[in-house]
């Protein structure tokens, strides 16, 4: 998969309001109520980084956490991290 240039990652982020785009990568953080659901959001993603076989670079504390997202392969974001980021916002929901 080929690295996207920058205009086409603007355009793209123009569907995900929750995702910035620096350093190469997609970045977004989420709140959650408490530890335990931070925790379930953090598993039903992995099922879907295993299903896409692409692995986010992530962190957890308490209730907050925060995903990076770039194919290291390709040197920056492709299309895999468009799939991804689409799909943890399905998964987490995150509120407006």
């Amino acid at each position: 998969m080929s690295k996207l240039n920058d205009d086409t990652i603007q355009a793209k982020l123009l569907q995900l309001p929750d995702w910035d785009y620096f350093d190469d990568a997609l970045h977004s953080e989420f709140e959650f109520e408490n530890f335990k659901d931070c925790f379930s959001a953090m598993s039903r993603i992995a099922f879907e980084c295993e299903a896409l076989n692409h692995h986010p670079n992530w962190s957890n504390v308490y209730n907050v956490l925060k995903i990076s997202l770039s194919t290291h392969d390709a040197g920056g974001v492709t299309e895999k991290d468009f799939q991804l980021a689409k799909a943890i916002d399905f998964i987490v929901e995150p509120e407006d």
